[in-house]
């Protein structure tokens, strides 16, 4: 491991998400990325240890970072925990579908979709023996707690009226239905979305899975619903979902139905936070068209 004296005297922030805590750093004269992690992290002290351990896991499975760096927080001083990984050549994927949508490349996309879903359908082969967050360095499991998702409805929109959250919720049990329909655990990246992929320019091949710090074990239609969220080019959904049953088998439709029940988790947790980001106001903005038609595929209007 580097010491944190080797890092270049400056940390430039990195686009592309909301949390402000992720730099570009330099070690041994190479372009290094430092994440860090404030003392009141969810997960603990062991936050980038249990990051370090996801890495490991996936590494050669999955183009991922090498781990050049770990350091726990530290609670009692407020010193932050630390990361320090491998830099990744590739364009972020968020700017790719643009491009490439901006250009009408329905092959480009379906490319790309192909590639993304591939990485969606790797995760999902990664088995686990249950569901639950990782709570420490040797990934072992906790619990999320007892429930369904007509109770995560009601939990975490309880601010919602009346009439939204109970047609939410309907929405909610059958969604929860179909989940119960697959008893398998496996590996869930759980911010599987382009932002987070890093792609080559050139081949549309996923160079880099980046952001792992949501990373459980899960439902394997998790992933593939954060995926198809909010890019929904008939294309680019086509590929991932052929990329998917490639490797799994069933069909596309089916497949795409239980993505989209999956991702509902996700939704209501975002849309209770409205307000904080531009990814929860848009969340919210989906789900309240999912109540509204009864139809997990809604768009909002005018989308």
């Amino acid at each position: 491991m580097r010491a944190m004296s080797d890092l270049g005297p400056t940390l430039q922030p990195l686009t592309g998400g909301h949390s402000g805590r992720t730099f570009l750093g330099e070690v041994g004269g190479e372009r290094a990325v430092v994440r860090l992690y404030p003392p009141d992290d969810p997960r603990g002290d062991a936050a980038p240890e249990v990051d370090q351990a996801v890495l490991r896991l996936v590494r050669g499975l999955l183009p991922v970072p090498e781990v050049l760096e770990v350091r726990r927080a530290d609670a009692a001083t407020g010193r932050p925990g630390l990361l320090v990984t491998s830099w990744l050549p590739g364009e972020r994927g968020d700017l790719v579908v643009e491009r490439l949508t901006g250009a009408d490349d329905t092959d480009g996309l379906r490319r790309l979709g192909g590639s993304t879903g591939g990485v969606a359908a790797a995760l999902a082969g990664m088995p686990m023996l249950r569901p639950g967050p990782f709570v420490d360095a040797e990934l072992a499991v906790g619990s999320f707690g007892d429930g369904g998702l007509d109770e995560w409805v009601d939990a975490r929109l309880a601010h919602w009226p009346d009439a939204e959250r109970v047609a939410l919720a309907e929405v909610a049990r059958r969604a929860q239905d179909l989940l119960d329909s697959v008893q398998r655990t496996c590996l869930v990246h759980s911010d599987l979305n382009p932002k987070n992929l890093l792609v080559d320019p050139d081949s549309l091949e996923v160079a880099g899975v980046l952001d792992w710090e949501f990373a459980h074990a899960g439902h394997p239609w998790t992933d593939l619903g954060n995926l198809l969220r909010f890019e929904r080019d008939p294309s680019y959904v086509a590929g991932v979902l052929d990329a998917w049953t490639t490797r799994h088998g069933g069909s596309a439709d089916a497949l795409l139905e239980g993505a989209r029940a999956a991702d509902l988790w996700a939704l209501v947790d975002l849309a209770a936070r409205a307000g904080d980001n531009p990814v929860a106001d848009r969340s919210a903005s989906l789900l309240r068209a999912v109540a509204e038609t009864g139809d997990t595929h809604a768009r909002p209007r005018g989308a």
